[in-house]
């Protein structure tokens, strides 16, 4: 039996409830995105640039929207996420905005058991690889379902950022930059909508980045660079304070908040 299934299944019952909780709130303005506003951000954007005709392979999707920006953009796309209501909600979402995506519900650790085709582009993006307690197999999944040629792009929250315990309102230095052990979090709302009666369980790991660069050459994969930027496109962590360009920093910029990371494969 996996070790770690009690945490996934308990993670996965948190982001189930937080479906409906996000798809209703103000973080992820569905009526927006319904009436054409794309959920990507300028870092992906600028990364990937034109994505027509191009395979994409989505990992950790949520409910779909930035997947389905993809598809919008001309992309062939598959999904895929833990959860299987959000899954639900990105098929109903694909549905209704006559797109041509497509969603697996799977452990993205097991992605390669569910999708067997090979991808011109895989996609992760913000706060994604803290769900996982492994980096390698999860580059391996990657580097399988690349074709040769293949991009791989993330954009993720720096591991600084997971060093702090953000409960309390005020940061506190609390988590090793490179810990080993699970970290569990219970806590009521979520980022998307603070003010939400549900109760957010959660195990989650911290991975340096030294352990993402490695996990991915390890796995076959060139990388092509490694950015780290202060500037967040997302108001998630307490104090931030909004920029000229709509992205988010904190008051004294003293670490990043953000990492890009574009690998391809031989």
């Amino acid at each position: 039996m996996d070790p770690h299934a009690n945490y996934f299944n308990t993670n996965k019952a948190t982001w189930n409830n937080k479906v409906s909780v996000h798809a209703e709130s103000d973080f992820y303005d569905m009526e927006a995105f319904k009436n054409g506003k794309s959920s990507l951000k300028r870092y992906e954007l600028e990364a990937l640039g034109s994505v027509d005709g191009k395979r994409l392979l989505h990992l950790q999707c949520h409910f779909g929207q930035d997947t389905l920006s993809w598809s919008r953009m001309g992309a062939k796309c598959i999904g895929v996420d833990l959860s299987d209501k959000g899954i639900a909600l990105a098929q109903q979402l694909n549905e209704e905005l006559k797109l041509d995506a497509k969603f697996v519900c799977c452990n993205v650790l097991d992605t390669s058991k569910h999708i067997s085709e090979t991808f011109d582009l895989v996609f992760t993006s913000y706060g994604v690889i803290g769900w996982l307690p492994d980096l390698k197999p999860w580059a391996q999944m990657i580097a399988e379902r690349l074709k040769p040629g293949g991009t791989f792009f993330m954009a993720e929250f720096h591991p600084m950022v997971w060093m702090f315990d953000y409960l309390e309102g005020k940061p506190i230095l609390k988590y090793g930059y490179m810990q080993d052990a699970v970290i569990y979090e219970e806590y009521k709302g979520t980022y998307a909508n603070a003010k939400s009666e549900m109760i957010s369980k959660e195990y989650g790991w911290n991975h340096g980045l030294g352990e993402v660069v490695s996990a991915l050459s390890e796995a076959g994969l060139n990388i092509e660079y490694l950015k780290e930027h202060d500037e967040s496109p997302y108001n998630i962590l307490p104090d931030l304070l909004q920029t000229d360009s709509g992205m988010f920093v904190t008051k004294d910029k003293l670490y990043p908040l953000i990492f890009t990371l574009r690998a391809s494969k031989p």
